[in-house]
């Protein structure tokens, strides 16, 4: 399979005391009660390991890289550029090639949509993106099919959260010039058939996108087995340092790509006659990267393929089992997508009561979740709700905060409806 769903393993279990002392932030009382954190799939928290990464590298190593031949500019060069093995093992790839640093799935998508396809979208063409994509997944290519006369065409979800690949194959047309999809939904953890998608796209020769944004902290990722064009992911989702992220690009389309941006870095010579780009991934990271933030995302990829997926995936269908039979006690608690096939990202709404009003309430137990839209109004629009109460879980998580957020909830519930 190309990437493996939370299911429990036989391999040794993980000791969630141990994991969580890794945390400093869960040591943390949050209004008289220890932190329940349950906003993952927002932003994961980071193990003692990634902070001191970065204070390691601050306090020890800090200067630009590849600009000096000082011992700094080579230690911090050295670090940067080894990143790059890391972030190729994550994602199964047998080598470097076609990894772009950026700082995250926004800007990657954004540097696919202005370096790949502006060059070759013409108006009356078609991007195909699902709806419930983010809107990361969604503006950028807005942006760019306005400019030029094009059109964004979502395919629909199903009533259940998943996708309809007869959809895919009665919306791609001579006229599509991209595919886009979610790897993992942010707001229904629904894992999306990413490899059939790919079949698809392939036999028509368009190229696919994919949005690893929330499937990078939950699932074994085999890019080459995917089969996709593009795959990019963030770093703070996986344990990592806030703007930090990569972009995968198949390396023939990225030999093609024009810069996204220009400055330092990704030249090899300039003069007012013109300039000559650096050879990729290079020409595509302009200027002063956040080194620190790449670096430390290096060693939160090295901390989580220590722990081991299959070890966090067992741990984390547990939780999302229990998790369920929780939810399922809450009176007038309605689940939003009902795959098996999901990662531990439950949105729902209670009958009677606001997802704001019962965020607020839960975090005076000192319980954090989020409330709203996720970033996904389309996806909202379509199941007909204007927001949601999202419980996110992280490797950090325990089977006893599942309880205490149940508890809570309900108790919420019964201030708010009665």
């Amino acid at each position: 399979m190309s990437a493996t769903a939370i299911r429990p393993t036989t391999s040794r279990s993980l000791d969630p005391a141990q994991i969580r002392a890794q945390f400093p932030i869960l040591q943390r009382q949050v209004n008289g009660h220890p932190l329940t954190y349950l906003d993952s799939a927002n932003t994961a928290q980071k193990p003692q390991a990634v902070i001191d990464a970065l204070v390691q590298f601050y306090t020890r190593h800090n200067a630009n890289v590849a600009r000096a031949v000082h011992t700094l500019g080579e230690e911090a060069t050295a670090a940067y550029e080894a990143v790059r093995g890391r972030i190729a093992a994550l994602l199964g790839l047998p080598d470097t090639a076609g990894i772009v640093y950026t700082r995250g799935t926004t800007e990657a998508i954004n540097l696919v949509a202005h370096s790949w396809l502006r060059p070759r979208l013409q108006p009356g063409d078609e991007i195909l993106v699902t709806a419930m994509e983010h809107h990361a997944n969604i503006v950028p290519w807005q942006l760019l099919a306005d400019s030029v006369g094009a059109r964004v065409v979502p395919v629909p979800v199903q009533a259940d959260g998943t996708l309809d690949l007869d959809d895919f194959r009665r919306l791609i047309n001579d006229r599509t010039k991209l595919v886009g999809v979610v790897h993992v939904s942010n707001v229904l953890g629904t894992i999306n058939p990413i490899a059939q998608i790919a079949e698809l796209t392939r036999a028509r020769e368009i190229p696919l996108l994919v949005d690893g944004s929330q499937a990078a902290p939950h699932l074994a990722i085999d890019v080459p087995a995917l089969g996709c064009d593009f795959y990019c992911f963030t770093g703070h989702k996986l344990y990592g340092p806030t703007g930090s992220g990569a972009l995968w690009v198949r390396p023939a389309l990225l030999e093609q790509m024009q810069p996204f941006m220009g400055g330092g870095e990704m030249i090899a010579r300039v003069s007012f006659e013109g300039t000559t780009y650096a050879e990729p991934p290079h020409r595509f990271e302009a200027g002063t990267p956040n080194i620190a933030g790449i670096v430390g995302l290096g060693v939160a990829i090295d901390w989580v393929l220590a722990l081991g997926l299959d070890r966090m995936a067992a741990h984390e269908a547990m939780l999302a089992e229990h998790m369920m039979d929780a939810l399922g006690q809450i009176e007038g608690l309605r689940l939003l997508g009902e795959t098996a096939e999901r990662a531990p990202v439950f949105s729902f709404v209670v009958e009677g009561a606001h997802a704001h009003d019962l965020a607020m309430i839960l975090d005076q137990d000192g319980i954090a979740v989020r409330s709203g839209h996720h970033c996904a109004h389309p996806l909202l629009q379509q199941l007909g709700v204007s927001a949601t109460l999202r419980a996110s879980l992280g490797i950090y998580n325990t089977i006893e905060e599942i309880d205490h957020f149940a508890q809570s909830l309900e108790r919420a519930r019964r201030m708010l409806v009665g």
